[in-house]
């Protein structure tokens, strides 16, 4: 592979508009160099692109075709890239699903997917047997893992198995390839469906708002079965740079610092409460993280107090990306240059609780429930429009329809503009509470109860009340070891906000329940208060 009159003729094959190419292109001119590490097991570019050959080559000799979907249900692992490179080279389609959900749940994914293969982690070879007779569209069942597993096929025994020259490509730009789903903080998940040309859009917008570079190395937290996780990692391995992978099931954060001081890493994606549990560690300035070059946070909002406190610690190196499973998933984003504003004033340091502005590519308007644009410092409904948006929900046109409106996506978060342009979301459109006939936005009254001191976490519901309708209702969390009440929470919340918006009740928890990206789901909060109401708004 040294001449290069060789490498310009291969890498010729390539113009496909595919993530074909970059599995190829890094294979040849990055061949030796560390694409992934997971624990104690690491591969190259070149082994890689081998690896998804050989699996491309097993999958067509059972008898799939492109366009068959290509479920993966497994935690963060050194198989489950390979997946993702099947389908992305040949033109399945990939459909992972979330590791945290029940039996139950899972079974209607997997069904409403049409799922033709289900790769499985270890964790879930017992669950997937209870499985097998409700879920019959599933022909074959492979698992992850070194050991072979009674009744599925060896996801090892492929790739040693079958040829690892390259396949032909059939996929073209517009065919699909994978299937993110919704979080389901509200019941039950749909899927949103990607192209290659509108998850490629994503993918670069992404290496170039980050403006990644070759030599970045990326320590991993976030799911492989987010939407967030599975972009995150493809943009690193879009310029050569390596990912790394965290195989834990559940967060660590000494585990997480110690990994970043190993591999010296340059990256890694982050949520308010992996940040929440750095800071809570006695230990944590004994890591060293100087190589930290990027501290980008998404998927729950991030309150001011720990962001200011993060930032006093390890400097501007945090950016921040706001967008949803639909919106591709990045459409604005604040970056280290507009977070580096601490001490320089109310205003500037206020621009901190916003997301920025939209990114190149994309177009965001904020507008009324007729989708008229509203005017700055006015509280509208966030829709989006550009090439990297969903192009529809899965076997949903009716849901699809309500979505994408005249080509922009209704993204159900409200928000406001300031007269520069920086947006600040307010809340979901569905968890507003309309409280004694006021809007009450729960996120700026978690902003503000995550300052008390005692407070680790907090989740605003409104919950069903004779008087006012719909009462302010907080779920805290408090910190280790500390103490307070209910009594002292809401004082502190009316001398910092509008009396209407003060919790008028407070309700202790030891955790908050969470989907697979950390979003806390309220509606698990909030239900067992509206269980045989008849409930004036929508959940």
């Amino acid at each position: 592979m040294g001449d290069k009159r060789f490498l310009l003729k291969e890498l010729s094959r390539y113009d496909t508009g595919l993530y074909a190419d970059i599995i190829y292109r890094n294979a040849l001119l990055l061949a030796d160099k560390e694409a992934i590490k997971c624990a104690d097991e690491s591969i190259t570019f070149s082994q890689f692109n081998e690896r998804v050959n050989s699996l491309i080559q097993g999958l067509l000799e059972m008898g799939l075709a492109k366009g068959d979907v290509l479920g993966i249900l497994s935690w963060n692992c050194i198989e489950y890239p390979d997946v993702y490179g099947a389908a992305m080279k040949f033109g399945f389609i990939s459909s992972p699903f979330n590791a945290r959900l029940q039996e139950d749940e899972l079974d209607y994914l997997i069904n409403y997917s049409e799922a033709k293969v289900l790769f499985v982690g270890p964790e879930f070879v017992e669950m997937v047997d209870r499985l097998k007779p409700r879920i019959p569209k599933v022909r074959h069942f492979i698992a992850f893992g070194k050991n072979p597993v009674p009744a599925m096929l060896s996801h090892r025994a492929i790739l040693e198995q079958y040829s690892k020259e390259e396949p032909e490509v059939e996929a073209i730009e517009t065919d699909p390839v994978f299937l993110f789903y919704t979080s389901g903080t509200t019941g039950i998940p749909r899927a949103a469906l990607y192209t290659f040309e509108r998850a490629l859009d994503d993918t670069r917008r992404f290496v170039i708002a980050l403006a990644l570079e070759e030599g970045d190395r990326h320590i991993q937290i976030m799911p492989m079965f987010h939407v967030g996780g599975t972009k995150n990692f493809w943009g690193y391995f879009f310029v050569g740079a390596s990912n790394v992978l965290m195989p834990q099931i559940s967060f660590d954060p000494r585990a997480t610092l110690r990994a970043i001081q190993e591999e010296k890493a340059t990256d890694i994606q982050v949520v308010a409460t992996h940040l929440a549990a750095f800071l809570a560690l006695p230990d944590v300035d004994t890591f060293d993280l100087s190589t930290l070059k990027r501290v980008f946070y998404a998927s729950s909002p991030m309150p001011f107090e720990l962001l200011r406190r993060s930032m006093e610690k390890w400097g501007s190196i945090f950016l921040q990306f706001y967008g949803s499973t639909e919106t591709g998933p990045d459409a604005t984003m604040l970056t280290r240059q507009q977070h580096d504003v601490l001490g320089k004033g109310p205003e500037l340091e206020g621009r901190l609780t916003s997301c920025g502005f939209p990114l190149i590519g994309i177009q965001v308007r904020i507008v009324d429930d007729r989708d008229n644009d509203l005017p700055p410092g006015e509280v509208g409904e966030i829709i989006v429009r550009s090439k990297a948006i969903l192009r529809e929900w899965w076997k949903k046109p009716q849901e699809t329809a309500e979505t994408i409106v005249n080509g922009w996506l209704h993204t159900g978060d409200m928000a406001r503009y300031d007269e520069q342009g920086y947006i600040y979301i307010v809340d979901r459109k569905r968890d507003m509470i309309c409280s004694g006939g006021e809007n009450v936005y729960p996120r700026e009254v978690e902003g503000v109860l995550c300052q008390h001191p005692a407070v680790l976490e907090a989740a605003v519901i409104g919950v069903p009340d004779d008087y006012w309708v719909e009462r302010v209702h907080a779920v805290v969390v408090l910190k280790e070891g500390e103490s307070t009440t209910g009594e002292d929470i809401v004082d502190f919340c009316k001398s910092r906000l509008a009396r209407y918006k003060a919790p008028k009740s407070i309700e202790f928890v030891a955790k908050m329940p969470k989907n697979a990206a950390n979003k806390i789901l309220k509606h698990e909060l909030r239900d067992k208060y509206w269980l045989g109401k008849d409930r004036k708004v929508a959940t």
